[in-house]
């Protein structure tokens, strides 16, 4: 599995878990610990986001570059 597949398998995982916290709040008087616990999930899910859209964008260059087409 490379890197950006594992990327992708924790981008899935993060996601789950993510919904699955979103089922848990109560519809009023949100805990701080589980919001800062949400908060730590999307923000590492955004983290996660940007390394494969790196990744994404490194391999479509690379593709570009080997395909002779301008860069854009």
């Amino acid at each position: 599995m490379d890197s950006l597949e594992i990327l992708e398998d924790r981008l899935r995982k993060l996601e789950e878990k993510i919904r699955q916290a979103k089922l848990q709040l109560p519809a009023h008087s949100v805990k701080p610990t589980v919001m800062i616990t949400l908060l730590d999930l999307e923000d590492e899910r955004d983290a996660i986001q940007e390394q494969i859209n790196s990744i994404k964008n490194k391999n479509q260059y690379k593709l570009n570059s080997y395909r002779g087409k301008p860069i854009l």
